[in-house]
Formats: C-alpha cells, structure tokens, sequence
C-alpha cells in the first residue's frame, strides 16, 4: 500500500498530476479542487494516494490532505461509486461541503457531480451520515449543542431555523452550514438564529 507520495511536481494534465521521485514518475489522478491548489511544476508536493487495483488496471487517487482522502474512501465504499465517481463529487464540493451536504440531506447537491444521479446521491447519504461527522475537521462544538442540558431545546430550534430558511428558497445544504456557525444561548427563539443566520449569508 502506498500512503503518500513526497517528490517533485513534474507535471500537471487535466485530472492527473505526475509526481517525480528519485527520477520515477508517478502518475496520479486529482479532484480539481485539489488540483488548483498546487504549487508550480519543479516544486516539492506531498500527496496522499489510494491504490486501486482492478484485474489489470492498477491507478492511484491523490489529495492533498488526509482528509480528503480518507472521505474519499468512505465515498467509494458506497455501492455504485468507483473511485471516478469519488473524484467526481470531490470536485464539486471539499470534504466539508459534503458533510454538510449529508448531514443535511441535500441529494441536489451531491448529484451536480458529474455522474452521479440523484438516486446514488441518496443511496450516498443514507450510507454515510452516521460516518461523516462535522466535528472531524471543523470543531467538537460544531457538532454539539450549544446550550449545555437543553440538547432537545437547542436541536429544535436548529431545525426550525433550517426549514425557515429552506422555506425562503435557499438550499438546504447552505441553511443547515449557517445554522450550524451560529451560536445558541439560553433563552435564544428561532427568530434570534434565523437573523444571525441571514446575517452569515451576508443578506443584513
């Protein structure tokens, strides 16, 4: 199992990058997210790699961080999704915007990846939202109630903030992430979170 691969940027395609080490190029496929963060050619990358091996066919998944590639596995251990897919969803969202994606449902979202219909987005968040968690990247609290003992209290209020904003017509995936950022005091309604909510979305 190759875990990463240190060396020189040799050269960048379109999905792949070539990663020089001690004169071997290894070729390695990208997200685009992660591809237009790398540094120029001739510099020094460290890449975590997936190796996928199939009959014949042995190709290794890159990414820049730990994170994305451990999201990745978790995407591709879904049915249906081969690592082209995991790709795919991973260039149209960071692992971040795909657990708020999951967390809050948002099949829509998942699906403008390039060859995931909206059943395999479904299928995807039925599998992983008790795998992706907010507080692995983002912060313990992120994912915790804000007002210690009121768990219930503080979880409705969530909710009803979330839909008031669906209901208003933004995505659920981005009224459930401002939601989340806000902070819930003792004696805070869901008026007080849906107005520092739209104030996050930069409306106020």
């Amino acid at each position: 199992m190759i875990s990463y691969i240190r060396g020189e940027l040799a050269e960048i395609g379109e999905n792949h990058v070539v990663i020089d080490v001690g004169g071997i190029g290894y070729g390695i496929f990208m997200s685009g997210s992660d591809m237009s963060s790398l540094p120029k050619t001739g510099q020094e990358v460290k890449i975590h790699t997936y190796l996928h091996v199939k009959e014949d066919l042995m190709q290794l998944f890159g990414f820049l961080t730990k994170d994305g590639l451990e999201v990745f596995k978790l995407i591709i251990g879904v049915s249906g999704i081969g690592p082209k897919g995991g790709l795919s969803i991973l260039t149209q969202m960071t692992p971040n915007d795909l657990r708020f994606a999951v967390m809050a449902g948002d099949a829509k979202a998942i699906s403008k990846a390039q060859g995931i219909g909206k059943k395999t987005a479904e299928k995807l968040i039925l599998e992983l939202k008790d795998k992706l968690k907010l507080s692995d990247t983002i912060g313990q609290e992120t994912d915790a109630p804000s007002v210690p003992g009121n768990e219930e209290g503080a979880g409705r209020i969530q909710n009803e903030a979330v839909e008031a904003l669906t209901a208003l017509g933004y995505g659920s995936t981005e009224a459930f992430q401002a939601v989340r950022n806000v902070e819930i005091h003792e004696g805070s309604t869901v008026e007080d979170v849906l107005k520092q909510a739209l104030r996050q979305m930069a409306l106020f």
